[in-house]
């Protein structure tokens, strides 16, 4: 399909706008975690309620989403650089996610986290009705989200946070 000069001009700034939309991070106060329990890809099962006392980056995502799939390298970094300091990382996989192709994916990587497969949709719910990946929700040791950022993350800024939230007593 060949689009005219005329349309091409305003397409392209609807274009930027999405993108810019969707890589914002998206302010507010911190929010309660939502009482959830999940079951890992290793069969075990957990909850929100034990994240207390830890940081935790909860990442919702999908494996037919590109910038997923990019961005995973660099969730795994940040888990390996503060997991030793009381921070943990979730993997949410999207209901929409083929279970088989997340398996596959979660030991093809080597993913040194949890991993759940939101198949029900209930967690992307309890969090906001979270629609689009990725996602990712920072949650502070009392329990409270503190960061939610829709699109790839700024991962030194990340850092930076994970670093003070850390540090809280």
């Amino acid at each position: 399909m060949k689009v005219s000069r005329h349309l091409a001009l305003p397409l392209l700034a609807v274009a930027i706008g999405v993108g810019a939309y969707l890589s914002l991070d998206l302010p507010g106060p911190p929010q309660p975690v939502p009482q959830v329990s999940y079951t890992l890809l290793d069969g075990n099962t957990a909850s929100t309620a034990s994240w207390s006392g830890r940081v935790t980056l909860v990442n919702f995502w999908a494996t037919s989403c590109a910038v997923c799939i990019q961005e995973m390298p660099a969730i795994i970094e940040t888990h390996q650089r503060f997991k030793s300091r009381g921070f943990d990382t979730v993997a949410v996989a999207m209901k929409y996610d083929p279970p088989a192709s997340v398996v596959h994916y979660a030991q093809t990587r080597q993913l040194p986290f949890g991993v759940a497969i939101d198949n029900t949709g209930a967690i992307a719910e309890g969090f906001g009705n979270i629609r689009g990946t990725p996602t990712t929700l920072l949650v502070d040791k009392r329990g409270r989200v503190v960061k939610r950022i829709v699109g790839q993350p700024d991962f030194a800024q990340l850092h930076a946070l994970i670093e003070q939230l850390i540090a809280e007593t």
